[in-house]
């Protein structure tokens, strides 16, 4: 059987229901967007207030990342430099190695160098010292010996020694004293006292050393002078006396002793005698205290200056042969301030030496 028709209503409650849901959907909608527009509102009030609080953390912000970067920066220069500055000690290092080596190198070259020189100094001092063992071997400490006061030992500059010695000893009255004065309060007193002056004393005493260092071998001969020269061993002058025969040597030293120093002096008539000794000697020791007073021939001038000494000096050293060194021992002497003088030029023309002792040699 046919199905019944049925009618359809337009509004029914299910699309009011619907109806319903979807308008209050709407007002719900509204309602979530109006209140989110009241807190956006409230939130753009709020956030001028705080507008330079933000803008000054900003600008720290910017402050901090640029000065950040001014420190990487800095940071990065600073490991370039140190980076630099290792090579640069690296370099410097091998340098100073180098140089050590260099200067290790020259000091031992020099200490080397040092070294051989000292050998060689050695062996010259070596060889020096077996020279004066062999001339004290041949000197006269085997004949004489002298014994001074206390253990001295003098670097006098003397040339020593020679085949033909000759001693020259002025005897005049100025050996009495160092003074004029004391000289001529000398002059006045007896033999024995005369001859005990300690300047005369000290004058025999440096004879007597000369006479220590006499070589064995060689020939001597000593002279006194004051106007004229004398040899000390009688008939004798001219002579050449052997330093071996002691018997003699000693004789002559004695007799230096008995001797009483009086007179003027002579240079020239020394001299002159000098050239007749055969053959001349080939070293002489001159002491005196000065210049001459007198010339070949005696003056009668009592009194003297020191421009004419100086003369009579001059005229002696034309009477003198050069090729002879001369030793000048010259004593003190007061008066007389162009003596040292003129004798170191005569030692100097001569090749000999020059000294002037002190009291207490030798």
């Amino acid at each position: 059987m046919p199905r019944k028709r049925t009618s359809i209503a337009t509004f029914s409650l299910s699309f009011l229901d619907v109806m319903s849901c979807g308008l209050g959907a709407v007002v719900l909608l509204f309602l979530i967007i109006k209140h989110n527009l009241d807190t956006t509102a409230q939130s753009l009030v709020v956030i001028p207030e705080l507008a330079s609080e933000v803008m000054l953390l900003d600008k720290e912000i910017l402050d901090g990342k640029e000065g950040l970067a001014e420190l990487r920066n800095t940071i990065a220069e600073l490991i370039n430099r140190i980076v630099i500055a290792q090579g640069l000690a690296r370099r410097i290092t091998e340098d100073l190695n180098d140089t050590s080596g260099q200067e290790a190198a020259m000091a031992s070259a020099a200490q080397d160098s040092e070294i051989e020189q000292l050998k060689q100094d050695l062996q010259k001092l070596d060889a020096e010292r077996q020279r004066q063992e062999a001339d004290t071997d041949n000197t006269g400490q085997d004949t004489r010996s002298f014994v001074g006061e206390g253990n001295r030992q003098y670097l006098t500059g003397l040339k020593l020694g020679g085949n033909r010695i000759l001693v020259l000893l002025d005897a005049s009255a100025s050996m009495l004293d160092d003074t004029i004065v004391n000289v001529i309060r000398r002059r006045n007193m007896s033999d024995q006292q005369k001859r005990s002056s300690p300047k005369w004393q000290q004058a025999l005493e440096m004879v007597e050393w000369l006479s220590t260092r006499f070589p064995i071998t060689s020939k001597y001969q000593v002279y006194t002078f004051n106007t004229s020269a004398d040899s000390v061993i009688a008939d004798s002058k001219g002579q050449w006396l052997d330093v071996s025969n002691k018997t003699q040597l000693n004789q002559a030293f004695k007799n230096l002793k008995d001797i009483i120093p009086s007179g003027g002096t002579s240079l020239e008539n020394v001299f002159l005698d000098i050239k007749k000794l055969s053959p001349l000697p080939d070293n002489i020791y001159l002491l005196t205290d000065g210049l001459p007073t007198q010339g070949r021939n005696p003056s009668r001038d009592t009194t003297i200056s020191g421009r004419n000494r100086l003369e009579l000096f001059e005229d002696a050293l034309k009477q003198l042969t050069t090729t002879v060194p001369i030793n000048i021992i010259l004593l003190p002497m007061e008066g007389d301030p162009m003596a040292a003088s003129a004798f170191w030029q005569m030692a100097q023309l001569t090749g000999g030496s020059f000294m002037s002792p002190s009291e207490d040699w030798p």
